[in-house]
């Protein structure tokens, strides 16, 4: 299998996240702050292990504002959640995955909140200024993909995240799943007062991990409550982060394979990773335009993007163009909506959507130059 939808999850994982989970399971895998005994207190140290490194590879304020999550969806619901009041004016974009889109829509449709969803330019970028205009005196919250998962358009963050400073009832969550390992992200020099990601897709960590960030700006109601290993008195949940949110047993074992993820991000630096991707988009690329028929959606500035990449073929459908790849030439690629419906309405991409190509760090020249050749030959017959 050619597998290029690392924008989904990331694989194959560095060898030293395999590694790093065989080794915690066999001699670690205790619950954590629920018990004196050396395996539970190991078991407490990575991820208060775990909540230094992000702190530091982040720029937070606080190691224990990093709260652990079940992936980017539980972060995001988290956050929107916990923050949002009966009547409060939201501001998002049409480039956002569901898991921003979905809980903010459901909260409009039932009257609890104000929502604006602003569009995005031809290319899939979002205007800092249009973000202005939309903020009224009821905004509460800012919510923004860093990184678009179908078009790969990375958005001014931290040109919106300082206009959001200006407003002091604004909290700005950037949801960073596509870009956290590959584009930096700086939580003070940007900003960000919400930062959601998953660990499975740029940190390379096992699936059923994420964080979020909670800047000391944001207070975020628990939506998630129980045990907490440290403080079995209290009638509700201890008001101490990073236990205020997060109650019951974490994904320990997951948590450790994203550490040893962001080992191998580190050691190659976000730079090195993103530049090798990219160029392995821009030879596909090529490959399309000189063979002709294929639409590719999004700009073209390799600065301003991730290395995701997503066309249609005037010949075939997306969903049966990605079934042809799969099936005759072992080759995955994503087809359909991606999650993300709405820039595919104002691209019209909707309902059929588009075919995403996304390498990863184990992609090869070769492989890219593979599926242009599947693609020539399926669509070259028709």
């Amino acid at each position: 299998m050619i597998y290029l939808d690392n924008a989904a999850t990331s694989f194959p994982k560095p060898e030293g996240v395999y590694l790093a989970l065989d080794r915690f399971a066999r001699t670690s895998l205790a619950n954590p702050g629920r018990a004196g005994h050396a395996m539970a207190l190991a078991a407490e140290h990575a991820l208060d292990d775990g909540r230094h490194r992000l702190n530091r590879f982040l720029n937070g304020r606080d190691p224990n504002r990093f709260i652990f999550a079940l992936n980017g969806t539980d972060a995001l619901n988290i956050a929107i959640k916990g923050t949002l009041d009966a009547g409060d004016h939201v501001i998002t974009t049409d480039l956002e995955h569901n898991s921003v889109s979905r809980p903010l829509q459901a909260m409009a449709n039932a009257g609890f909140i104000q929502l604006t969803r602003l569009a995005s330019d031809s290319g899939g970028t979002v205007d800092p200024d249009a973000v202005r205009k939309a903020i009224t005196p009821n905004t509460r919250l800012v919510a923004i993909t860093h990184g678009s998962n179908v078009l790969g358009t990375v958005q001014p963050i931290g040109e919106i995240g300082r206009m959001c400073r200006e407003f002091d009832r604004v909290l700005f969550l950037v949801d960073a799943a596509q870009t956290i390992g590959v584009v930096p992200v700086d939580i003070q020099t940007q900003h960000i007062d919400l930062l959601a990601f998953p660990g499975h897709k740029c940190l390379f960590g096992p699936t059923g991990t994420g964080a979020l960030y909670v800047g000391p700006k944001a207070k975020v109601r628990p939506w998630r409550e129980g045990g907490t290993g440290g403080d079995s008195s209290s009638p509700t949940q201890p008001a101490d982060y990073p236990y205020y949110l997060e109650g019951g047993t974490p994904n320990v074992l997951g948590i450790v394979g994203m550490i040893a993820g962001l080992d191998f991000v580190e050691a190659e630096t976000p730079a090195k990773l993103l530049a090798h991707e990219l160029a392995l988009c821009e030879r596909l690329r090529e490959r399309l335009l000189a063979m002709g028929g294929f639409n590719i959606a999004g700009h073209i500035d390799t600065s301003r993007r991730v290395a995701t990449m997503s066309f249609y073929s005037d010949v075939l459908p997306a969903t049966e163009l990605g079934g042809v790849l799969d099936q005759s030439f072992a080759i995955a690629v994503r087809p359909g909506l991606h999650c993300a419906p709405y820039i595919h309405k104002a691209f019209g991409s909707f309902p059929d959507g588009l075919v995403r190509v996304s390498p990863g760090p184990f992609t090869t020249v070769a492989e890219i130059d593979q599926l242009a050749d599947a693609l020539q030959e399926i669509t070259g017959g028709l």
